[in-house]
C-alpha cells in the first residue's frame, strides 16, 4: 500500500490497515511525499500487521514531480519483487501504469483536475497536462478505482472518462476518537489550513464578529512554501490524533467551509466526538450529512456568521444538531471499513485468478 504524510490519507492508510489486522491482511506501507514525523511514525508502533518503509519521494501533484515519480516507481516495482505483494493497493494514480504482475486498487482520494474545477471554477491549466496523462493512464490500467464518495467517482469520471470497474467505499476513523466529553465554548475548524480547497479564510473573514474564539488546528504551511496567515483565528498548530481527538471531544460546534473535499475524514470524528456540525454545500458533503448538518453555500460568509452565532446562543439546537450528526455517524459504521476493503480485495483477487486463462491465450 503506497501513503503519503503530509495529508489525511496518512491517518486513512493506518486506520485501514488496523481494520485488517482481524483478517490477518499484512500490509507493507510505502511512504511518499515526506518522511513521516516523530508523531505520525509512533502512531504505527501499535499496529501489528504494518511494515513501514519511508521515502522522500515527490507525489504526482507536487511541482516538477515527474522524476521523483519515476525514481518512486522503480522502488516500489523493488518492494514488490522483495516482499511479493498478493494485490497492490495505490493512494495516487500514476503508479497504476506499472508493470505489476497482480491486481492493482487506485484509491481514489482527491486529483488536481477535480480540485481546480470545484475551487477556481476552471480546468486546470496547460502546465498539469503531463500530470492529466500520467493520471488517466493509471485511472485507465487499474484492476479498480475506488471512491470514498459517489461525488467523488463521479468527479473522477468526469474529468478522466473511467473505463474499468469502480467501487465507492466510504471512509472510517477505527484507530482513534473519543466520545463527547463536557463541552466547552469554542468553534472548531481542522484541516491543510494552507490549502486553499478549505477556505479557512471564510472563517477568518468572520472570526472576530462572534462571541466564541474559533480554534484551526492542521498545517498552516503547505509543502510548497504556502502559508496561511491567521490573524483571527486561535491557531492551535499541527496535532497530533490524540490531541485532536481530545479537542474534539469538548468542541459543541466544528465548520468545515471546504470548497472540495472527496470525503471528509475529520467530519466524521467530529460527528463522532459529538459536535454539532456546519459545512459547505457542496457534493459529498450532501451526500454524507444532509439532514445531520447545516449546509451553507461555501462563499457565503454572511450566512455562515448568522448560523455560528446562533449556534453559539441555542444550545438545544446544537444539541439536537450534534446528536443527529452522531446517529448519521454511526450509520457510516467506520469500524466497518476494514470489512469492506477485504471483501473489494478479494473480489478483485478472485477475478484476476479468473482471467488468467484468457489472458494466457491471448
Amino acid at each position: 500500500m503506497t501513503a503519503d504524510a503530509i495529508g489525511g490519507v496518512w491517518n486513512y492508510c493506518l486506520d485501514l490497515t488496523a481494520s485488517l489486522a482481524s483478517f490477518e491482511v499484512d500490509v507493507v506501507l510505502a511512504a511518499m511525499g515526506s518522511r513521516p514525523s516523530a508523531k505520525q511514525k509512533a502512531a504505527t508502533a501499535d499496529i501489528s500487521n504494518l511494515t513501514l518503509l519511508e521515502s522522500d519521494y515527490k507525489l504526482e501533484w507536487m511541482d516538477s514531480p515527474w522524476a521523483d515519480v519515476n525514481a518512486a516507481g522503480d522502488w516500489l516495482l523493488s518492494l514488490a519483487r522483495t516482499f511479493e505483494p498478493d494485490l497492490i493497493h495505490l493512494n495516487g494514480f500514476a503508479h497504476a501504469s506499472l508493470s505489476w504482475n497482480v491486481p492493482t486498487m487506485v484509491v481514489a482520494h482527491s486529483c488536481v483536475r477535480s480540485w481546480w474545477a470545484a475551487v477556481k471554477g476552471r480546468s486546470a491549466p496547460s502546465s498539469f497536462n503531463e500530470y492529466t496523462e500520467r493520471v488517466s493512464r493509471g485511472l485507465h490500467q487499474a484492476s479498480l478505482v475506488v471512491a470514498p464518495s459517489h461525488a467523488m467517482l463521479a468527479a473522477i469520471d468526469k474529468e478522466y472518462s473511467l473505463i474499468g470497474p469502480t467501487k465507492v467505499i466510504p471512509n472510517g476513523c477505527v484507530r482513534l476518537y473519543r466520545r463527547p466529553s463536557k463541552k466547552k465554548e469554542f468553534i472548531l475548524t481542522a484541516g491543510r489550513l494552507w490549502d486553499e480547497a478549505k477556505n479557512v479564510r471564510l472563517i477568518e473573514g468572520i472570526a472576530s464578529n462572534l462571541s466564541w474564539l474559533v480554534y484551526a488546528a492542521g498545517e498552516s504551511r503547505g509543502p510548497s512554501g504556502g502559508l496561511q496567515q491567521l490573524k483571527h483565528i486561535h491557531y492551535l498548530g499541527s496535532l497530533s490524533d490524540e490531541q485532536l481527538a481530545a479537542i474534539l471531544a469538548t468542541a459543541p460546534i466544528y465548520a468545515s467551509p471546504a470548497l472540495y473535499e472527496p470525503f471528509g475524514l475529520t467530519v466524521l470524528e467530529a460527528a463522532l466526538s459529538g459536535c454539532a456540525l456546519v459545512l459547505s454545500d457542496i457534493p459529498s458533503f450532501r451526500e454524507n450529512w444532509t439532514d445531520a448538518a447545516i449546509l451553507i453555500p461555501p462563499g457565503d460568509a454572511p450566512a455562515w456568521q448568522d448560523v455560528l452565532q446562533e449556534f453559539i446562543d441555542n444550545e438545544k439546537f446544537r444539541g439536537e444538531l450534534a446528536q443527529r450528526a452522531l446517529e448519521r455517524a454511526e450509520k457510516l459504521q467506520p469500524e466497518k471499513v476494514g470489512e469492506r476493503y477485504f471483501k473489494a480485495y478479494c473480489e478483485l483477487l478472485n477475478a484476476y485468478e479468473q482471467s488468467k486463462p484468457e489472458l494466457t491465450r491471448l
